[in-house]
């Protein structure tokens, strides 16, 4: 029975990219991208916990990028695995960023979905996308 579960590897990659593409872009992307300048900054501000403390909009507008542009791309498996690096570098700030603030339990969700990126560029978007693995 569990054998052949594996028949669906593409299928259930392509669940996996569509529904935490969709609820992280809700969440996280489209919020920080239509924030604006303020917005950017204060995601920027989160690069001071690693020892970078200049252009902090910039830094904010390439997290909200990543976290939207980024997952979109994500989603239709195009540029897939250059888009998961983005975001494991924005998830490994903010997990470093909650770290600080909040402790291993703040970080948790951060780390949660840095696993999931990282574990995402070594299994690529499967057949169904754009890329097509």
């Amino acid at each position: 029975m569990w054998k052949n579960l594996s028949n669906y590897r593409d299928a259930a990659l392509l669940f996996l990219r569509i529904t935490l593409g969709i609820l992280f872009i809700y969440l996280y992307g489209w919020r920080s991208l239509a924030g604006g300048l303020p917005k950017w900054k204060a995601l920027g501000g989160a690069m001071r916990h690693v020892g970078i403390s200049f252009w902090p909009a910039f830094w904010g507008f390439m997290a909200a990028f990543s976290e939207s542009i980024g997952v979109g791309l994500l989603v239709v498996g195009l540029c897939f695995r250059p888009s998961c690096l983005l975001l494991v570098i924005t998830m490994a700030v903010a997990a470093i960023s909650d770290y600080h603030q909040h402790g291993l339990g703040g970080a948790a969700h951060a780390l949660d979905l840095l696993l999931i990126f990282t574990t995402l560029i070594f299994l690529g978007p499967g057949k169904y996308s754009v890329d097509q693995g």
